[in-house]
């Protein structure tokens, strides 16, 4: 699912009911432009940041029924503000993702897992909000679950790129690990095959399983089309990291990326999912 954060949006998903299709398309909109803010292009931080402020003052004035301010697109805003009001969508998850973007600028590296786990709440966690308040099924229970998958998916991005990431100065694995792993940042690519970077990335591996299986079960409660899209997202992130192991963690010289075989896989295992998603009690 991950090519890079807000590819999370399944705007061209033949399982999204056509009466979402447009909303989706204007809220990636808003998630895409500001990414491509962040990341792309050669202007300066302090320039991506304000920016980037533009787009929160947007969102404030949406939020308070306001005129929008020059700063903020009117091609972005004015539809986000339609969709807004149509779904009755909170501010709060458009405005994480800024924060998000706003620490792709000014952050490259975590300290440990904590501090990784607290950027996927704000760059991956509301997509998932998003989408299932379009489909007016956000209860505690479906969100606390929705942000395991978020969060897993996320994890998964970051096995999948490092070698991406460390091109673009940015590394996703906590420095404590890499310190404990006797690895730098500056030595990785040169460190696959080793037995350290191995044990380094099955640690990876596991966390983002471990996130993705504990969210699972949103797929066998929610209904139609939402649970099959689900259920195929749960499973190509577990593919991918099956496909990193097969690999032997060598991300470098080859990207793991699904193909043909890969989604006949991963089809068969959305058909028996409950192996995958046993039933779990609600979280209180």
């Amino acid at each position: 699912m991950p090519v890079d954060h807000y590819e999370n949006f399944p705007v061209a998903s033949l399982l999204l009911p056509s009466r979402l299709r447009e909303a989706v398309q204007h809220i990636y909109r808003y998630a895409r432009t500001a990414d491509d803010i962040a990341d792309e292009g050669d202007a300066p931080p302090a320039e991506r940041l304000a920016a980037l402020a533009g787009y929160r003052a947007g969102l404030a004035a949406i939020e308070h029924d306001a005129a929008l301010p020059e700063t903020a697109p009117a091609a972005v805003f004015e539809p986000l503000r339609t969709v807004v009001r149509a779904f009755r969508l909170p501010i709060e998850p458009f405005a994480r993702l800024l924060t998000a973007f706003e620490q792709d600028v000014t952050q490259h590296r975590y300290a440990d897992e904590a501090a990784l786990l607290q950027y996927c709440r704000h760059s991956a966690d509301p997509v998932g909000e998003l989408m299932l308040r379009l489909y007016d099924a956000a209860d505690a229970h479906n969100l606390h679950d929705s942000d395991a998958i978020c969060t897993g998916l996320q994890l998964v991005n970051f096995c999948q790129d490092v070698a991406i990431d460390l091109a673009k100065g940015r590394v996703y694995v906590p420095q404590d690990e890499l310190r404990a792993a006797g690895l730098a940042d500056a030595g990785l690519r040169g460190q696959t095959g080793t037995a350290a970077w191995r044990r380094l990335m099955a640690r990876q591996l596991e966390r983002a399983r471990e996130h993705l299986l504990r969210g699972a079960p949103l797929a066998t409660r929610l209904p139609g089309r939402i649970g099959w899209e689900l259920r195929l997202v749960v499973c190509g992130g577990l593919r991918i990291l099956d496909r990193i192991e097969a690999a032997d963690y060598d991300v470098f010289h080859a990207r793991p990326t699904l193909g043909r075989r890969d989604w006949l896989a991963i089809g068969g295992r959305a058909l028996t999912y409950r192996r995958v998603a046993p039933a779990q009690p609600a979280t209180p």
